[in-house]
């Protein structure tokens, strides 16, 4: 297959991509092979096994952000779980318009489609964003970086929603039968975001932290990235007739982006540690609590000698283990009286 810039007659033809019936033609552009659909109660639905990996994926998405949620002081918390969200939406949208429950002659049809085309621009910018939170050139989760994060997100899909909707409708310039706009937000921009977030993170790990095993997440989650490109782009027609039209290319791809996308939460996690003096919901801290019976007495316990020198087992002022009185104030010269009790003269206390 042949990729021309700024045309979506090669990639149409090959990948049945929400697009595609909104472009090159006034019906469209077919692709050669596709899954076939299944009757349910009398309503077609195309892609019947891709739309079930979309249920799955936002099942783990809002799985993922609950995890997220819960690490109440890791760095980057408030601004990746944008991106979740954007991709659980994505997807969400998706099993509308891949199963054919929105018809795509139906006149709704290309502003859902302009709003998909929106949302992927921007869960991409989102996704390229988080990648310079690590550096701090603004304190994460502050106003400064959620909004800066916010606005340029809603900036970029207004854009993409704009260029959709104006190229499908044909007007302020654009055309369906030169989609050249469209191509480059669809096609390009998640692309170059994509390189850009694994060239970021690549940086971080080598010039911040000193654990490596991060680097095995990123390529993981570029390898997952990069088969979903070739399977949908390269190989869906040949998959889609060795499968008897069962399943094809897009099937693969959403199942690889939804790893690609799992392996970019767990490389965030792998990143990010808690401060669990201010967690909530941690565990309590374990004490060493030293038994002043077992200190070395020559009878063979330990020795505690250059840990417990001020103690009053060595000679050292009464202490007391929780604030209260010591064994020295209740029982000798401390003067404590139990309350309900007459204080006992010192000439009887012995």
């Amino acid at each position: 297959m042949g990729i021309k810039f700024g045309s979506f007659n090669a990639i149409c033809e090959t990948a049945a991509l929400v697009i595609c019936p909104l472009v090159g033609t006034d019906q469209g552009i077919e692709p050669l092979c596709y899954s076939r659909n299944v009757d349910v109660a009398g309503t077609l639905l195309f892609q019947p096994s891709t739309c079930f990996v979309h249920i799955v994926a936002i099942v783990m998405t809002a799985i993922m952000i609950y995890h997220i949620r819960s690490k109440y002081t890791a760095v980057g918390r408030k601004e990746i779980v944008m991106f979740f969200w954007l991709y659980a939406t994505i997807e969400l949208l998706a099993i509308f318009l891949d199963s054919g429950i929105i018809p795509t002659a139906n006149s709704s049809y290309p502003w859902f489609a302009a709003v998909y085309t929106g949302l992927v621009a921007a869960t991409y910018t989102c996704l390229v964003i988080n990648g310079f939170v690590g550096f701090q050139f603004a304190e994460d989760g502050t106003p400064l970086s959620l909004w800066v994060l916010r606005i340029t997100c809603l900036a970029v899909f207004g854009t993409s929603f704009f260029i959709a909707i104006a190229t499908f409708k044909r007007f302020a310039g654009f055309n369906y039968t030169n989609p050249t706009g469209l191509w480059v937000i669809y096609i390009l921009w998640p692309l170059v975001c994509t390189v850009v977030y694994i060239i970021s993170q690549l940086v971080l790990v080598f010039r911040t932290l000193d654990d490596r095993w991060p680097i095995g997440d990123i390529v993981f989650g570029t390898g997952f990235f990069t088969i979903a490109q070739v399977l949908l782009f390269a190989f869906s027609v040949t998959i889609c007739n060795a499968i008897k039209h069962y399943i094809d290319g897009l099937f693969f791809f959403t199942l690889c982006m939804l790893l690609s996308v799992m392996m970019v939460y767990k490389y965030w996690d792998s990143i990010t540690r808690e401060d669990l003096e201010f967690s909530v919901g941690s565990k309590a801290s374990v004490w060493e609590v030293k038994d002043p019976l077992l200190a070395g007495n020559g009878m063979g316990g330990p020795d505690y000698s250059e840990e417990d020198t001020v103690s009053n087992y060595h000679g050292g002022p009464p202490g007391s283990l929780v604030g209260g009185v010591s064994g020295q104030q209740l029982y000798q010269k401390g003067g404590y009286t139990p309350r309900g009790y007459p204080p006992t003269p010192t000439s009887e206390r012995y």
